[in-house]
């Protein structure tokens, strides 16, 4: 397991914008004041504590050859908070040797900006320094103020990176993108949680390895589960849990149970285990509910699975799975919705994203039902299995010039002769399509499948009249 891990959007420790001092953050030894948040002071030392995001930084990728290289210009991060936006932009200024710069979207103006590049541009003409400047929460900077950084990104005065929670090809202009490499950071898992959790437990420099703390298994887990991977809310809330636990007066143990876990974080744990029996109880409870026809025992489901921290993704997958096992061909568009529903899931992302499931899971819950395609599927797959197979009729198989005068001489021209359907009216002509009259699918009465029924049997009677008229059997 790594060591310690904090990553941050907001600069709490930044210095003045045009200090002559080399303004890095980091430190290179002791920890940072234990007056400073355990979250500013479990921020990462090197690249090699930096946890998580493994996409963009692992060994050979993009983001990390490009720093260790020192071969890079502007970059842009972009992703929710907590997840390690302005920690690696402090980590990337140290490892490349420059001074670094933090400005406030929020905070920071013109002149603000001009006094930092104007500070830079000194620097490296007096000292060939070179200066990162970080801009945190960039598209709070309106078209002006980000206009302004982009000479001094051209000339190469700074090196700019921009950190910002929303999406930056639609919140930050153009041309400053067009001049970036952009990197989506992704929430934290929850074993990149835990590596966390348990640095700042033992770290006795940064964290609270000096105290007499025990944290209970179900406590870590909670905390773990209930920060929706976001690093900051994990230590915020259980630097919380420790300052406010009054220590045992015999032992002098602080300890961090379940109870102080849920009060800390303000969110108390459901039974919901996620490789165990109430994860899979919860799940099938939900899909029988769809099934059932019961939006309100399906929406409370949905709303435990969401709220104990399910992948929204899972659940999406399972909807999407429901709309042709369940609904089928009763309303295909249900399946229009549930992959639609999946899609949004991707882009939007929690906490958005439980309305999209619960629109989704309303619409399966309250359709009409058939499952008539999904036992078709099956019945084929098992005639097929047990060796049950056809040969593809003659006049179905792809025509190639040997197979043709091969079958010439074997089959009678009108038993090889394909019959294309949209030269007959209705664009259906009487034609057989498997050697023997197997039926897999028989259509319910149930939604729009009564009337694929009512299509499927008029063709029917169209193929047995058909096959009386030239002698043979519908069979």
């Amino acid at each position: 397991m790594q060591d310690e891990l904090f990553e941050s959007d907001e600069a709490e420790d930044s210095d003045s914008t045009g200090s002559g001092d080399r303004s890095n953050p980091l430190e290179s030894g002791k920890g940072r004041p234990v007056s400073m948040p355990l979250a500013a002071r479990m921020r990462p030392r090197n690249l090699d504590e930096y946890v998580g995001q493994q996409h963009i930084l692992g060994e050979g990728k993009l983001l990390r050859r490009a720093v260790e290289a020192d071969r890079f210009t502007s970059l842009i991060f972009y992703g929710p908070p907590g997840v390690g936006k302005t920690s690696l932009a402090e980590l990337i200024a140290l490892r490349t040797d420059s001074r670094f710069i933090n400005l406030s979207g929020v905070e920071s103006n013109v002149a603000e900006i001009r006094k930092a590049t104007e500070a830079a541009r000194q620097f490296q003409r007096t000292r060939n320094e070179i200066t990162t400047l970080f801009v945190d929460e960039i598209h709070r900077f309106n078209k002006s103020q980000q206009d302004v950084l982009l000479p001094h990104i051209e000339r190469g005065t700074v090196r700019f990176i921009g950190a910002t929670t929303h999406n930056p090809y639609f919140y930050i202009n153009s041309p400053l993108v067009s001049r970036s490499q952009v990197f989506q950071l992704e929430p934290l898992t929850e074993e990149d949680l835990a590596t966390l959790l348990h640095s700042s437990v033992n770290d006795t420099e940064r964290g609270f390895g000096k105290k007499p703390l025990r944290l209970e298994k179900d406590a870590a887990k909670h905390l773990v589960t209930m920060c929706d991977g976001d690093a900051r809310k994990l230590l915020t809330s259980f630097e919380l849990a420790v300052l406010t636990t009054e220590a045992d007066p015999d032992t002098g143990e602080i300890l961090i149970d379940l109870e102080v876990a849920e009060d800390s974080i303000q969110r108390k744990t459901v039974v919901y285990d996620a490789d165990g029996d109430a994860h899979h109880d919860t799940i099938s409870a939900f899909i029988k509910s769809m099934r059932g026809c019961d939006p309100d025992a399906a929406l409370y489901w949905l709303a435990k699975m969401l709220y104990a921290g399910e992948d929204a993704r899972f659940i999406a997958r399972r909807i999407v799975i429901a709309a042709s096992e369940d609904v089928g061909m009763a309303d295909s568009n249900a399946l229009r919705v549930a992959v639609a529903a999946q899609q949004a899931v991707e882009f939007i992302g929690m906490p958005e994203a439980r309305i999209t499931l619960a629109h989704a899971t309303v619409y399966m819950a309250t359709a009409p039902k058939s499952n008539r395609a999904y036992v078709g599927i099956n019945a084929a797959l098992k005639d097929v299995a047990e060796g049950r197979t056809l040969a593809v009729p003659a006049h179905l198989r792809t025509k190639t010039r040997k197979r043709i005068a091969r079958d010439s001489e074997a089959v009678a021209p009108e038993d090889t002769e394909y019959r294309y359907g949209h030269d007959y009216e209705e664009g259906y002509v009487p034609q057989a399509y498997l050697p023997e009259g197997r039926v897999y699918y028989e259509p319910s009465q149930n939604g729009l499948e009564k009337r694929v029924a009512e299509r499927l049997e008029h063709w029917r009677l169209l193929f047995e009249e058909d096959a009386k008229k030239s002698g043979g059997s519908a069979d």
